[in-house]
């Protein structure tokens, strides 16, 4: 009886792992305080470099496809309210909800990553490249036609590749994280009501790459 009444009071997690708990948290804040500075560098530069630019900025709607980016987005938010819902589901001490809600996560993740893939190789082909337009491409004729400003386009590329290119590589860190979670801690039923601390931690790094995407969605895609 005196075991039972122990482990009922027994914290969310064990005391002897209530240290390394926080240390875990707290470097993830650490490397996310990180992050923001990396961001904020790469946004500012963009916005700095846009509206210094020497002409006009070509109409984003005119280069890229901005419905299949809204509907990535939307994954992504998805993606991020499931990893609301799995981190729920393991403190609420169900296990089995929160192995669903994880695998939902790493799907919109990887179908996140797969689109816009497909993004790069659609623009690719179309004469939309980190160094500007391709010659002779479809883009290319817009320039010359005046439909497209000829001055910035390298500018626009090279800004446009470098600031998705490293968020869709930070979101693919995420979804081989929560593979990880999955396959080697989730399924084997590591992640437990008592300790479910990668599951708090790497929600924390996904939920800041959704933000940081939303943003980047917004003064990119939208503006």
């Amino acid at each position: 009886m005196t075991h039972a009444m122990a482990s009922a009071m027994r914290p969310p997690f064990p005391a002897e792992r209530g240290v390394d708990v926080y240390n875990k948290k707290l470097g993830m804040w650490v490397f996310l305080a990180s992050e923001v500075m990396f961001f904020a560098a790469l946004i500012g530069s963009y916005v700095i470099l846009r509206f210094g630019a020497p002409g006009e900025w070509a109409r984003p709607g005119i280069v890229l496809n901005i419905k299949i980016t809204a509907f990535n987005t939307f994954l992504l938010i998805c993606s991020s309210v499931s990893m609301v819902k799995a981190y729920a589901a393991i403190s609420d001490g169900d296990p089995r909800k929160m192995r669903f809600w994880l695998l939902m996560t790493i799907l919109g993740g990887a179908t996140f990553v797969g689109i816009q893939v497909y993004e790069y190789f659609h623009l690719v082909e179309h004469g939309f490249t980190p160094a500007g337009v391709r010659e002779g491409s479809e883009l290319a004729e817009l320039v010359k036609d005046g439909t497209l400003p000829a001055a910035t386009m390298g500018l626009y590329g090279s800004t446009f590749f470098t600031m998705t290119g490293f968020h869709g590589f930070h979101v693919t860190c995420g979804v081989l994280s929560m593979a990880y979670l999955y396959f080697v801690k989730a399924l084997p039923g590591k992640i437990t009501p008592q300790d479910y601390a990668g599951i708090e931690v790497v929600g924390l790094y996904w939920h800041f790459v959704d933000l940081v995407w939303i943003i980047l969605f917004t003064i990119v895609y939208l503006i």
